[in-house]
């Protein structure tokens, strides 16, 4: 059984944008791959089991914040839930923030 997720929209950075710009570069993902998506701001990676008809299946591998802290659950989701992330869902992942200089 998998956990569902309404996972974010990865908006500017979704994978399934910027390849369909380029399709020569895009490989479905195979089991062992590591794919990402968005859910509540956090960065979800999944390391795949299985992929059908645009959908990866897999289990969570990690959850990342904003800042780039590492964490073991995030609402529903915790490492090593299998999950259901579609090709649409699927993202970039976003640089952690950083620390804002205030010497300019």
């Amino acid at each position: 059984m998998h956990t569902h997720i309404d996972w974010d929209d990865p908006g500017a950075n979704g994978v399934t944008a910027h390849y369909a710009k380029d399709p020569n570069d895009y490989g479905e993902p195979h089991p062992g791959t590591i794919v990402s998506g968005r859910y509540q701001g956090m960065n979800v990676r999944v390391k795949v089991e299985a992929y059908k008809d645009g959908v990866s299946i897999g289990e969570v591998a990690a959850l990342i914040d904003a800042k780039g802290e590492r964490v073991k659950q995030h609402g529903k989701l915790s490492l090593g839930d299998t999950v259901r992330l579609p090709d649409d869902k699927r993202a970039f992942e976003s640089a952690p923030a950083s620390p804002k200089d205030d010497d300019d």
